[in-house]
């Protein structure tokens, strides 16, 4: 039996991770976890027990090494071939003369996967096929998920990261240049960006980025538009881009007009503003600035920007010095006794006077106040006398974050815009509609529509996504472009990819710690329901919530009141995230041992709360938390309930229970008696499990109700003959309960007919295949 069919799927690009059969298997220990990496990148080689102690302490290793390096291989060689017997020769792991052989396909291994890739690419490109090298390249890097066996400790495992770690980076520059070659300039350039941030020493990076056409570099933020967005990006916005490009139009003729654009992040707005204001007529002036948090301190700070950039490309203007003197307040002497008296609501007779203090706070809060006002007023006469040379298109990015003079200017400009060449268009997050001025026109933007979002996907994605992809693509980002992009781009397995990591945490920073904190745990209530669809209800309670993150109900609203509103959290009673992507992000990109400790503590409050068993063993499986004897003994209380109302969650927990070799004897055998019996409720193969608890149960009941299930899941999938030995082999020993002898003798009567030979002189003789006499139990 090779590994292809057994169906191991070891993942070491990233936190290393294992499958067998499509169920994930606990690797354990950080060093059982090393030498499984030692032997998978040596897959068909025998390495000694020496080679093994090196490679994972190194020079000086402790006495006790040489006797953990056999006790780590005999529990992986049980992990990988569980029905393996102690005395057979293995098909995947074997040993002999002090050394150990794993046998692997090369399919089985990314890291084997992503070098077969480099080799067919440099092939390919030998040949001249750019498109299939192109393809090959991005199949390569898809295979990635963070930094290569992390946390893996020992000499071999930080010499296979730093090789791996330049091969990824002379991959990932192959692909720049390839994207170069196919036009794909911006895509070209945000990756050399994202490769220059990460090695900053690397001159050569910085060079490609300097080469890159000029308008491929220019930042996505500060004076001037944005880089040009791709034609994918603007897909299912016709309706929008078109009242954009009128309004633009419209402002060269005196025709002008404020218009906000709303929507949540990523969803397309500047890819929108951008494109709208590339058919701006001769003679306009475009300004265009981006709020944010530092410039939110500084009066004007983001209008000032934003025309700045406007009047730098004309002669015979108003100095960019008068708009900078317009945010600084004239000098004025202190305001006299009377004024801040006057600035002090009148008090009855023998009422509290305030102090000085307090009189001098409230009249400084005035005057403040009042040179904001001021301030935002003068800065709107020298727009309006802009707009007497030309017509004026202002445009503002992310204005929820401008300072609060700038917005004041904001709104009176925009009750003026209509009589004036002056056009206001500002972008802001769903939620902060607040910062607009009552006379603009809102535009919301929402998610794709379907049959664009397949569109998005088919143009960005660098070889065409197979049916089953392409669905789980449009799943996952739910209609959302970036989400979209990113996930067609980068694939859906490995997952994360660098890049949509970092635009979930993008979208996410603008919100306080502690919300932040508050959404990670809803998404690790949420998630096994994402990757299992169908196993629960979506999202969950505000209430498991509180309970998990010991927040009061009352605090919770407050703290999720800002997401609601910009949509990231779906409405309805449950909580929620409104693209299914951003829980997987934040579960997975969590590292792995903050995931196990905060899963496990969520669990410990939501049972002692009362929460719903199959609630808590869900939030178990989504955090990958080992069973230990604690959650063992829990999980066996519960076991009834779980498999009655979530049996695919419980057969899930039992399987992870079943793996776990350091659980007690006892309880891991109830346990893994109970995953045979959902196994065979499910219509699964339940004979591996049965046997393995009949082989080692001394309950004659137990041992008979094991020996019927694995002969009836053997008769389900048709291999008669085995049914027949297991049941013969139980009647044969006489250890079993009476109700069990009766419904074993039924099963042989039933497959007697399917056996071999004739069948009035069958195979097996009548009374070694039912037995002559009752037996009975000992």
């Amino acid at each position: 039996m090779s590994a292809e069919q057994v169906g191991i799927d070891l993942r070491l690009l990233g936190p290393v991770r294992a499958w067998r059969d499509g169920t994930e298997l606990v690797l354990g220990s950080a060093r059982r976890t090393a030498v499984l990496c030692v032997l998978a990148l040596h897959t068909g080689q025998s390495v000694s027990r020496d080679q093994l102690v090196s490679a994972v302490w190194g020079e000086e290793p402790p006495p006790s090494a040489t006797g953990n390096i056999y006790t780590y291989v005999s529990t992986l060689r049980q992990m990988l071939e569980p029905a393996r017997s102690r005395w057979t020769a293995g098909r995947l792991f074997s040993s002999g003369g002090g050394t150990y052989r794993l046998h692997l396909s090369p399919d089985s291994v990314d890291v084997l996967r992503f070098e077969s890739l480099r080799e067919t690419a440099r092939r390919q490109r030998s040949a001249g096929h750019t498109d299939a090298e192109l393809a090959t390249v991005a199949a390569a890097l898809r295979l990635w998920r963070g930094e290569a066996l992390a946390g893996v400790p020992g000499p071999f495992a930080e010499g296979q990261r730093q090789r791996l770690a330049e091969l990824r980076l002379a991959t990932a520059e192959r692909y720049a240049e390839l994207l170069t070659v196919r036009g794909r300039h911006e895509q070209a350039a945000q990756l050399l960006r994202e490769l220059t941030t990460a090695h900053p020493h690397r001159e050569d990076l910085r060079a490609r980025l300097a080469a890159a056409p000029p308008e491929a570099r220019v930042p996505a933020a500060g004076h001037g538009p944005p880089i040009r967005t791709d034609a994918a990006l603007l897909l299912g916005r016709d309706a929008v881009l078109h009242r954009l490009r009128r309004a633009v139009t419209e402002v060269a003729t005196g025709r002008g007009g404020s218009i906000l654009l709303e929507g949540p992040a990523g969803i397309g707005k500047t890819a929108l503003l951008t494109a709208a204001l590339r058919t701006a007529p001769d003679g306009c002036r475009i300004g265009w600035a981006v709020g944010d948090e530092v410039a939110r301190d500084v009066p004007l700070g983001t209008l000032r920007d934003c025309v700045e950039s406007a009047l730098a490309a004309g002669p015979d203007h108003p100095t960019v010095e008068a708009l900078v003197a317009a945010s600084v307040p004239p000098n004025r002497p202190d305001a006299d006794q009377a004024l801040v008296a006057a600035s002090v609501p009148d008090q009855p007779d023998g009422a509290d006077q305030p102090d000085d203090a307090h009189r001098a706070d409230h009249a400084g809060t005035d005057r403040t106040d009042q040179a904001d006002a001021d301030a935002a007023a003068r800065a709107v006469e020298l727009v309006r006398r802009t707009t007497a040379e030309a017509p004026l298109i202002l445009v503002i990015d992310d204005l929820h974050w401008a300072d609060p003079t700038t917005l004041r200017a904001w709104a009176t400009l925009g009750g003026q815009a209509s009589e004036l060449p002056l056009l206001l268009v500002a972008a802001v997050r769903s939620g902060t509609r607040r910062t607009a001025e009552p006379s603009a026109e809102i535009v919301t933007l929402g998610p794709l529509d379907p049959g664009s979002a397949d569109a998005l996907v088919r143009a960005v994605a660098p070889q065409p996504p197979g049916p089953q992809e392409l669905a789980r693509i449009l799943d996952e980002a739910d209609g959302h472009p970036e989400y979209l992009r990113q996930l067609a781009t980068n694939g859906t397995d490995p997952f994360p990819a660098a890049g949509l990591a970092a635009t979930v945490r993008a979208h996410l920073a603008p919100y306080p710690e502690d919300t932040r904190q508050v959404l990670r745990a809803v998404a690790f209530l949420s998630a096994y329901e994402v990757r299992t669809p169908g196993t629960q209800p979506a999202g969950c309670t505000t209430a498991e919530v509180a309970a998990a993150t010991d927040h009061h109900l009352d605090d919770l609203d407050r703290m999720l009141a800002p997401v609601r509103a910009a949509g990231i959290l779906a409405s309805g009673d449950r909580l929620r995230f409104r693209h299914r992507v951003v829980v997987r992000t934040l579960c997975e990109s969590t590292p792995a041992a903050l995931r196990v400790t905060l899963c496990r503590l969520y669990a410990e409050r939501l049972a002692a709360a009362g929460t719903a068993p199959e609630r808590v063993v869900a939030l178990m499986l989504a955090g990958e938390v080992p069973v230990d004897d604690y959650y063992g003994g829990w999980l066996a209380e519960h076991v009834e309930r779980v498999a009655e109302t979530a049996p695919r969650i419980a057969v899930a927990a039992l399987a992870q229970a079943h793996a776990q070799h350091a659980l007690d004897p006892a309880r891991r055998l109830t346990l893994t008696a109970w995953l045979a019996r959902l196994l065979l409720r499910e219509d699964r193969n339940a004979a591996a499990e049965a046997g393995w608890v009949a082989a080692r149960t001394a309950d004659p009941e137990l041992a008979g109700e094991m020996r019927w299930i694995a002969a009836h899941s053997h008769e389900r999938r048709g291999d008669f003959e085995t049914a027949a030995e297991i049941a013969h082999a139980a009647l044969r020993e006489r250890r079993i309960g009476p109700q069990w002898i009766d419904r074993l003798r039924a099963l042989l009567g039933r497959i007697r007919p399917s056996l071999p030979g004739n069948p009035t002189e069958p195979h097996l003789s009548r009374s070694g295949l039912v037995g002559e006499a009752r037996p009975t139990v000992s």
